[in-house]
């Protein structure tokens, strides 16, 4: 074990601060001394090659797992990153004759690994992160999509007490690894004595949690948790009336004497059923030079839209009555309410952000993702405005949790 650096333990608070010391961190394992684990890994060689995927936000989690089986495993590799594709070393894995490689990831097809024992595959790649992070993974890297899977029940619960599953059946990634390289080679014992490190970090920090059971940041924490925002209660509470709206619209700079912007396109989403609402109106003046290039769609489509009478008729009862409309500041509410639609209840999205996260948030697709894991949402329709409806949605998703 070596010591790498030091870091300077968080507090709640300044009289706490100022009693708080430098404190050695591992640059192994990269624990803080006391809860240094290297002392129970003694690295293990294995038939199977294992690559961990992990997700970076899973790497700056103190209790993970997944570096400790990359350290307890002799050869193994640890990439870190979500979308994959472009990475040479993954490509050639996925490219790799079938057979060759693997990968952990439970339902759809995934066979148990046994099925694998007669002919084992010669590398196994394991993503690592929450249980969300790892479903965007796998959204983000279908090239992996076309590799056998490998998926178990475990026999007995995992022992990951220091932090939440989802589910009794789910393990932690060190876990999950014994288990498998257990099963594919046939030799369910050989792999057990990297469980001694995971246990030592389990029983630490239970025995820490013991000694301070109640810190006052996770005082805080639970009560920040329990005080939901404005936001959050509205959108819970209002569930299915919510719509999430954005338009565009044609602008000529009023400063050179333009006319007032007039509504060109509008997309909307229900959530609670999926509904989703797409219109284009004829601009009635003249087409702004800049307007189809920024909304990125082909003029001709502005230009053959409807009457803009005939896109609000359709509109009215799309979005009903009682209805809650979730808008990114108040552009789109402005300008509908310029084209006759009457005062409705609003949220603004861009407001309930900032708010929620205590940051600026900058603007709708960034902020989608801040809260999708750094992945952009598809969109649903053409153009720019398809970008952002769907990354308001993503917003509302969030917020309504």
């Amino acid at each position: 074990m070596g010591i790498g650096s030091t870091a300077i333990q968080p507090s709640a608070t300044a009289p706490e601060r100022e009693a708080f010391t430098p404190r050695t961190v591992c640059g192994r394992c990269r624990r803080p001394g006391p809860c240094c684990y290297c002392a129970h890994l003694t690295p293990i060689p294995s038939a199977t090659g294992v690559v961990f995927l992990q997700h970076p936000r899973e790497s700056k989690v103190p209790i993970g797992t997944c570096r400790m089986a990359h350290l307890a495993l002799a050869g193994s590799e640890l990439h870190q990153g979500v979308s994959f594709e472009a990475h040479p070393r993954v490509r050639a894995l996925a490219a790799a004759p079938h057979g060759d490689v693997a990968v952990l990831y439970p339902g759809g097809d995934a066979c148990d690994p046994e099925v694998f024992v007669a002919r084992p595959p010669r590398h196994l790649i394991v993503l690592d992160g929450t249980w969300r992070q790892v479903r965007t993974m796998w959204r983000e890297n279908p090239s992996l999509h076309r590799l056998p899977r490998i998926g178990f029940m475990p026999e007995t619960p995992g022992n990951y007490r220091i932090r939440r599953e989802p589910a009794p059946h789910c393990l932690a990634t060190v876990e999950a690894i014994v288990e498998t390289l257990g099963r594919l080679e046939g030799a369910p014992d050989r792999f057990r004595p990297i469980l001694g490190a995971f246990e030592q970090m389990v029983g630490t920090q239970l025995v820490y949690r013991a000694l301070r059971p109640n810190p006052p940041w996770s005082r805080q924490k639970r009560e920040r948790q329990r005080r939901l925002s404005v936001a959050r209660r509205t959108l819970r509470t209002r569930r299915a009336d919510i719509v999430v709206v954005y338009a565009e619209a044609n602008a000529h700079p009023l400063a050179r004497g333009g006319t007032a912007p007039e509504l060109v396109q509008l997309v909307a989403l229900r959530p609670s059923t999926g509904e989703r609402f797409l219109a284009f109106a004829a601009p009635r003046g003249t087409l702004a030079p800049s307007t189809a290039h920024h909304l990125e769609v082909d003029a001709s489509r502005l230009h053959g839209g409807a009457a803009v009478a005939e896109v609000m008729a359709r509109w009215r009862p799309f979005v009903g009555v009682g209805t809650l409309l979730c808008t990114w500041g108040s552009y789109t509410g402005d300008l509908l309410h310029r084209e006759g639609d009457p005062p409705r209840d609003t949220l603004d999205l861009r407001d309930a952000m900032i708010r929620e996260l205590n940051r600026p948030v900058g603007g709708m697709e960034a902020a989608a993702e801040l809260v999708n894991d750094g992945v952009a949402p598809e969109p649903w329709c053409d153009g720019r405005a398809g970008r952002r409806i769907a990354a308001l949605a993503a917003v509302v998703d969030f917020l309504a949790r």
